[in-house]
């Protein structure tokens, strides 16, 4: 790729020609299952591709490496949720599991709902946890985080505005 051109069709192309096997190879390394690496592999080049990338790259590898990565990590995070979800619908009664279509479209909400709490600053994300999942009030949740009451309500304010512009603005 010449420096001075942006990142087309051509120099994706490119890209792909030069670094896919590597990449591959590396992801093979990391995870030891040939098919799950090509899978990781194609989505860092869809990836790449839907990241309209303006500028050629300098580090080509460091970069695929990295997309890579976060691939892996967001994988293990939905294998990680499925498993727990899994494990809770073994505890119910057999009339009252999920239907499969169910099952898809709770781990699909239970990706997107850990990707929002990923999105928020610690602090603000505990707070949202202990009001939504635990039930307590800003003052328990402010003792809690040895932080004022109104800093509560604020981090609160924050999360729903969060999960609004998810649900509503980006959806």
């Amino acid at each position: 790729m010449r420096s001075d051109e942006t990142l087309g069709t051509a120099d994706l192309g490119l890209l792909y020609r030069t670094h896919h096997s590597w990449l591959q190879g590396w992801l093979i390394r990391r995870i030891g299952c040939r098919d799950n690496a090509a899978d990781l592999a194609q989505d860092t080049f869809v990836r790449l591709l839907k990241s309209r990338q303006s500028s050629p790259l300098r580090e080509p590898r460091a970069y695929l490496s990295s997309i890579a990565r976060g691939l892996m990590i967001d994988q293990y995070r939905r294998r990680e949720l499925e498993r727990a979800y899994l494990e809770s619908v073994m505890l119910l009664p057999q009339h009252e599991v999920p239907s499969e279509e169910s099952r898809l479209m709770i781990l699909d909400a239970l990706e997107r709902i850990d990707r929002m709490l990923g999105m928020l600053k610690p602090r603000v994300r505990q707070a949202f946890l202990f009001a939504r999942l635990d039930g307590l009030t800003c003052a328990q949740i402010a003792e809690k985080l040895g932080v004022s009451r109104a800093t509560v309500e604020r981090d609160l304010a924050t999360a729903l505005q969060h999960c609004y512009r998810l649900r509503y603005v980006e959806a």
